[in-house]
């Protein structure tokens, strides 16, 4: 799982095996480890949920998603799930939930259980 956070902006993106865990467990978590800490970020099914939401508790940002989509997202064709949660005082975070796609260019990251690209030539 990759997390991209940029301002009031929270993408992110998972691999195939992932996806299937959060489906049949109902979440997943990832990890990074500091000096002075343990900076967790998760996703999460949630049954009451209508539309994405997040929180940031104990140094960890949580991401539910509605069980709606979250249940068969590993069998169907849907690329991701995003939503503007308002915050209060005129303030909006945008979440964006995707599957993960290998890339175009050349990397270096291991992209062995990514999704393959749709715009990839045959």
């Amino acid at each position: 799982m990759k997390i991209r956070i940029k301002g009031n902006s929270v993408r992110f993106r998972l691999t195939k095996s992932e996806v299937e865990a959060l489906c049949k467990d109902g979440m997943i978590e990832e990890k990074t480890a500091f000096k002075d800490g343990v900076f967790r970020y998760t996703v999460k099914i949630d049954a009451d949920a209508d539309a994405l939401r997040a929180e940031f508790k104990n140094q960890t940002i949580t991401l539910w998603l509605p069980e709606k989509h979250g249940k068969d997202w590993h069998q169907n064709e849907q690329v991701g799930f995003e939503h503007t949660m308002k915050l209060g005082d005129g303030q909006e975070l945008y979440l964006l939930l995707e599957k993960d796609f290998v890339c175009l260019d050349n990397t270096t990251e291991d992209q062995s259980d990514n999704y393959p690209n749709p715009k990839a030539i045959c």
